[in-house]
């Protein structure tokens, strides 16, 4: 049985429920799952399942556009890892309203590939609260997700 592990940051609830999406839809294909809280994770959980998932915001306070506080510290540890024959998928909330959406994706995604681990579907990035048709794109996500885990 394929495993998996989700980690999110959420501060108004928006990455939470797309890790819970993505969850669900992995649990119905037979993955063993666990989602975790960012501040709760443990980057080195990686390397003790198939795929690899991060949901996160991106900050806008001071400036625009950086990882969150509670992220950090997971950001830093992904960062040394070496996670080659895992496969990995980054999805996130941002608001279109700041000049820099969803930058905590494409740095996530950044660290990821530094990792060696094999992007496993384009990341997803949505405009504040997933809607009907951001559900759809992550079941697709999650599905291409699934698809390149079964290649591995």
């Amino acid at each position: 049985m394929a495993s998996a592990l989700i980690v999110y940051a959420s501060l108004t609830g928006n990455n939470e429920l797309i890790a819970n999406h993505i969850n669900e839809r992995l649990e119905a294909a037979g993955y063993d799952t666990d989602v975790q809280e960012i501040s709760q994770a443990v980057a080195e959980d990686f390397l003790d399942v198939d795929l690899c998932v991060v949901a996160s915001y991106t900050y806008s306070g001071v400036t625009d556009g950086e990882l969150p506080d509670e992220a950090l510290d997971f950001y830093d540890e992904l960062q040394e890892l070496e996670l080659p024959g895992k496969v990995f998928g980054v999805a996130g909330s941002g608001d279109t309203a700041y000049e820099r959406f969803c930058t905590a994706v494409e740095m996530f995604e950044a660290a990821f590939k530094q990792t060696g681990a094999t992007q496993g579907s384009a990341s997803v990035k949505i405009d504040l609260e997933p809607e009907a048709e951001d559900l759809e794109r992550l079941d697709t996500f999650t599905d291409e997700l699934i698809a390149k885990v079964g290649d591995k």
